[in-house]
């Protein structure tokens, strides 16, 4: 296709781009989003969260290229994380947005880029959308910077500013079915393991003995991400879907202790509404009670010009989040076994993995057994033992340690028995390596890691016999869940 027969394409999707719609959606997204991550600080404040992630451990295992980023001593710490509780409020009610926004944004990406064992997929959903609203004008209704300009009649964004948010919540929604066609999803584990170990404490427990629900539920899931992904986008499906989609979710929080992500969904998927959905909204309801008047046109008709970088910059927004899960498949190893190209692609609830191990260090002559636990927080231990770059970053802190009090030099060996959705537990890293010779590859997988044995596993109809593993006494630490 010539680029002149692209050119009239590329000029249609502006000028969609550029229409006037109500700003009201967008409004109630700011709204939600605020609201939710103020409810999240009081979590982490009452839970002393901030202490036990941020300043218990002594070591942190930082994202490639931000080892700068470290922990703020106390109380400073604690002051940034009330910021991010103080700035959300502020962002929730329109009030001072422009800056409001750029420190919530700061201060979150912050936290979120002080340690990889604490990564999770709604943070980095939040992380996304905060971005966003940094460019996106979400104040100018339902705000009180639009009640102190006297910002009465018609607020409108252009259409771009919807259409951006709806693109990233199709881009989650589709990755999160399309990562759960695995062999061990379509046999329903890892959720049977989670569910069936609530059979006998769960009020709708009774529910879990049969194996045709624990199926239904992990085959619904796949059809309610890829078909209810795309219905959001038509009309006279949209509402059917929400209500579902509401429910899934609902579920979700009523049987996982995964935090605001439900509802934070919930919130996102209002998106896909008619922009000035609260103004219908509220019109229904009150006319349940009175007549009311007809209503004035919702929008002006016209344009509201974006400009080429808007547009080159929304392209490349949607690539990368396109890109960013693919990448996965650029690896010969099976990343839920290897973890490559895990984070960031939306991989979520669908791993359920134990593992217990020990580090070898090695200098000269001399040899220690080190447990993970001596230098880490149990927290920070179960997550990286299962990591294999995290694995790779302790193996290297070990070496750290070991010169800072004068050894030479030093070799760093992991023995590390990992299972996954219930399967045998067998070694994840091999044991004749020495990890602080070799490097953890972003691009390619590390030869040094080991291949799964055993790629398709029900643990519901396959027993692990005694004699599998020698290490199969081994105490589990409780299911790691992403």
């Amino acid at each position: 296709m010539t680029a002149l027969s692209t050119a009239p394409r590329a000029s249609h999707v502006a000028t969609a781009l550029a229409q006037p719609v109500s700003a009201l959606s967008l409004g109630a997204f700011r709204i939600a989003l605020g609201a939710l991550l103020i409810w999240d600080c009081w979590r982490f404040i009452k839970y002393d969260r901030v202490w036990r992630y941020w300043v218990a451990p002594d070591m942190h295992f930082t994202y490639s290229g931000f080892g700068w980023v470290t922990p703020l001593p106390e109380p400073w710490i604690h002051l940034a994380w009330l910021t991010v509780g103080i700035s959300a409020a502020f962002v929730m009610l329109g009030l001072f947005y422009r800056p409001a926004i750029v420190v919530l944004t700061l201060t979150f990406g912050y936290f979120f880029l002080l340690d990889k064992a604490e990564y999770l997929n709604h943070f980095y959903l939040v992380l996304l959308f905060l971005l966003l609203l940094c460019v996106l004008p979400a104040h100018r209704a339902l705000s009180v910077d639009a009640w102190r300009r006297r910002a009465d009649g018609l607020q409108t964004v252009p259409y771009a500013a919807v259409f951006i948010l709806r693109a990233q919540m199709e881009i989650m929604l589709v990755f999160a079915g399309l990562v759960k066609l695995t062999p061990d999803w379509l046999a329903g584990e890892p959720l049977g393991i989670w569910l069936r170990a609530q059979a006998d404490t769960h009020p709708l427990g009774w529910l879990f003995h049969d194996d045709w629900i624990i199926l239904a539920g992990t085959w619904g899931t796949i059809a309610l991400h890829l078909l209810g992904a795309p219905l959001l986008l038509c009309r006279r499906t949209r509402l059917a879907t929400f209500c579902v989609y509401a429910f899934f979710h609902s579920a979700n929080a009523g049987f996982f202790n995964i935090g605001i992500f439900p509802w934070l969904t919930i919130a996102a998927t209002t998106i896909f509404f008619a922009p000035d959905w609260p103004r219908q909204l509220a019109r229904w309801l009150l006319g349940r009670f009175e007549d009311l008047p007809p209503e004035k046109a919702p929008v002006p008709a016209g344009r509201m010009p974006l400009s080429r970088l808007t547009l080159v910059a929304m392209t490349a927004w949607i690539a990368i989040q396109i890109a960013l899960p693919l990448r996965a498949g650029a690896f010969s190893s099976e990343v839920r076994w290897s973890g490559d190209g895990h984070r960031f692609s939306w991989r979520m609830r669908i791993y359920d993995r134990q593992a217990d191990g020990q580090f070898i260090v090695e200098a000269g002559d001399m040899q220690w057994r080190v447990d993970p636990a001596d230098y880490l927080t149990e927290r920070q231990a179960s997550k990286m033992l299962v990591r294999s770059d995290m694995v790779h970053q302790f193996a290297n802190h070990l070496e750290a340690i070991w010169k800072s009090a004068g050894y030479g030099e030093v070799a760093v060996r992991a023995e590390i028995l990992k299972s996954l959705n219930g399967r045998p537990r067998q070694l994840f890293i091999d044991p004749e390596t020495d990890l602080t010779a070799v490097s953890s590859s972003a691009f390619s997988p590390d030869p040094w890691v080991r291949e799964l044995e055993v790629p398709v596993w029900r643990a519901a109809n396959n027993r692990m016999p005694q004699e599998v593993h020698a290490h199969s006494a081994l105490p589990a630490r409780h299911p790691e869940q992403d």
